[in-house]
This record gives C-alpha cells, structure tokens and sequence, in this order.
C-alpha cells in the first residue's frame, strides 16, 4: 500500500466503476468538450472526465485563481491501462543502470539523503487546449485544464547519476514508469532525455507536490520534472532509469509526441509535415481565468478581469490586454513572480461603460521576446497550442 492516504481497494473500486460506465457506453471512451462531467477519483476533488481508463481528468478553470495549484485539483493523464493503484514504500526502489560504472538501486530513505531541490514549474500536457484546434484532430479533446503549477520537491536527476557514474560514451537517459500495457503488443511508455540536458541542475526526480507526497494518480511515489519542458517528459511513478549509447527507438520518442520540423511545428491545416522532430519546449501562452468566458457584467460596475501568463522556462516580462477585439492594447499588473518556470498572475482593472458584448484578448511576451500568434497554428496532433484566445464578456 501506499505509506499514507488511499488504499487500494478504494482506489481500485473507483476506477472500475468509471471503466464500467465506459464500457457500456454510459460515458463515452473519449468525451468532447460539450460532454464533460464532473467525477471524483480517489485524492482528487472534482474533475472533469475525459476518459476513465486510463484516467484522463482535467482541472475547472476556477482553480486557476490561485498561483499554486492544490494537489487535489491538478489534471491526470496517464497513457497505459494498467496503472499503478498501490505502491509499497518498504520494496519499491528506483533502479539506476545501463552504461554507468556501478548499478544502484535506490529507496525513499536513499532518495531523501541527497540534497533537496525545491521550485514552483507549470505542468502541461502537449495536448493542451487540443479541442480548439480548427480543423479538429485526433486525441484527447482538452479544454484549457490539462495544466497547473506546482511547487516541487526532490533529487537532482544528476546527482543521482553522478552516484551511479557515468561511462564514456553515454548519449541518453532512459525513464520508465510503474504503468503497463494491457495488451502485449502495446509499446511501453519510455521517454528519454539527451544527456545533456538529462545533466542540467533544474532536472529532478520529485517525491513532493506542495510539500506533499505526490498523490497515487500524479505519480506515487516519484515522477521525474523536466521543468519548461511538456508534461510528456515527466514520467510518473518512475522506478526504472537506463543510460544508453544510442536513441532508444521507443515508440513514445520515434513516433508520438512529434511536431514538424520548422520555427513554428506547425503545417497548413489538414497537411502533413516532411519531417518531425519530437516535442519539447512550451510555447509562451497567456490565459483569462476570471471572469470566465461568456460571464455577465454590470455597466458601470468596477471588474478586475486576472489570469495567467507562462512560458517554457523563460519569465514574462509583460501581459497585454485589450478589451475591444484588438483594436487597443494596455499593460496589465503583474503578480508576484516566483520563478521562471512558474506562472504568474496578471490583473487589469476594467469598468465597461456601457452594455454590450465585449471580446477580450490577452498577450504575453517573456524575457526573450517569444509571444502569442493572433491566429492558431495547426499541426495534425494538436499540439503547442498558444494563440491569443478571444473571450466574450456580456455587460448589462
């Protein structure tokens, strides 16, 4: 069992309940932005549904209020079926080996020895936002809350390697979850990292979430955080790390997790690229969390319209905000910034003078000049979503 929280009968009862309303077409396997509800799985509060086995649960907006996402309400996307619903402390170890001088086999006691890291990082799925994509493709069908920000605790991944020793000729680092394929000839979810950046201090393997041990559903009892980087790095439940002297050739590294291979990663919609290259770095995005779209106002009635602005590792430097469709543009305050892998909050003071439906629009630029597209690129997975989005606020 896991050392605190839920156990896994709960856990187990929870999950088969939803793979069962799935399978009898109760809800659907993949469910469409116009189709969400609200569920609950163990350790989390209430989610929105968008597939049940394996758990894809998305965060509501409102909890982006908030510069720190509580655990409860971070989104969950796992890609294999047969996941992880215990994890006994006492046995579980993370396995270091490949082409490193001595093997190492590491449990939670060991771990805690190094030296602690702590930052606060966003956490996104590539995939992000994917549901606004014109025209539509295939995949998860998220909305805006596939991501959140999170204070991490943990090891850095080089310390941890240094431990092990590296041999000459190492090119990559191997990362593999506790997660399984329910069929035989699903490939395994591995994910790697060059060696150079497997070596970079703000790498860790994290055993805490808000200063919490990281619930079942987030990757009990490690996941690895590539900071700036897509969540699909971010291998949860590690227990297996293997340094290698050549591309591992793994379907979730040659295959999927591709964008095409130009400034952009996108195509003209409905084509195809010629070349891919797998995806990395997050796009800078900008987001109005309050109100939220389609709210009613009152004329003459003071609002501070907030949200959020993030980028991949670099920090923004300003938020612009036009409340007429683009027409004008005005700076917007910024909150308190905790980090250039963190987001920061953004708040404008607006008091609409007369009724009427408004588009709001929000702009971020970070510290190396990267911002937003007026117009969404496309690409055939959907993802790097980070157009500047066009809310509609009705005033009365």
């Amino acid at each position: 069992m896991k050392s605190q929280g839920i156990s896994r009968r709960n856990f187990i009862k929870t999950v088969g309940i939803t793979t069962a309303l799935a399978a009898t077409g109760t809800v659907p396997p993949v469910l469409y932005a116009s189709e969400r509800r609200l569920v609950t799985f163990p350790e989390k509060t209430e989610l929105l549904l968008l597939t049940s086995r394996p758990p894809q649960l998305e965060t509501p907006l409102k909890y982006f209020r908030e510069l720190i996402t509580p655990n409860e309400a971070l989104f969950v996307r796992w890609h294999l079926a047969d996941i992880p619903t215990s994890v006994d402390l006492a046995t579980w170890r993370l396995v270091i080996h490949g082409n490193v001088e001595q093997p190492i086999s590491l449990s939670m006691e060991d771990l805690k020895k190094f030296e602690k890291v702590v930052y606060t990082a966003v956490i996104q799925c590539a995939g992000n936002g994917r549901s606004f994509f014109n025209p539509p493709v295939f995949g998860g069908q998220w909305l805006n809350g596939a991501m959140g920000n999170v204070t991490w605790g943990g090891v850095r991944l080089k310390d941890i390697l240094n431990r092990a020793g590296l041999k000459t000729g190492s090119m990559e680092v191997v990362f593999k979850g506790l997660d399984k394929a329910v069929l035989p000839a699903t490939p395994n979810f591995l994910k790697s990292l060059p060696l150079d950046k497997a070596l970079e201090d703000d790498i860790i393997v994290a055993y805490e979430m808000n200063g919490r041990e990281l619930p079942m559903l987030n990757g009990f009892p490690v996941r690895l955080v590539v900071p700036g980087w897509y969540a699909t790095y971010w291998v949860k439940s590690l227990s297996d790390i293997e340094v290698g002297v050549k591309p591992t050739g793994s379907f979730w590294m040659k295959t999927a997790y591709r964008i095409p291979d130009d400034p952009c990663g996108c195509v003209e919609p409905g084509t195809a690229p010629k070349k891919t290259v797998p995806i990395n770095r997050m796009t800078t995005r900008s987001l109005l969390i309050n109100p939220e779209d389609g709210s009613r106002l009152k004329s003459g009635q003071p609002v501070e319209l907030m949200g959020v602005a993030f980028s991949g590792g670099y920090s923004i430097k300003e938020v612009l905000v036009s409340v007429d469709g683009g027409m004008n543009w005005r700076p917007a305050r910024l909150g308190k910034d905790i980090g250039r892998y963190s987001w920061i909050q953004w708040f404008y003071p607006w008091q609409p003078v007369k009724p009427g439906s408004y588009h709001v629009m929000v702009r971020a630029t970070n510290s190396i000049g990267e911002s937003q597209p007026l117009d969404a690129l496309w690409n055939p997975s959907g993802y790097l979503l980070n157009n500047i989005e066009k809310h509609n606020l009705i005033v009365t």
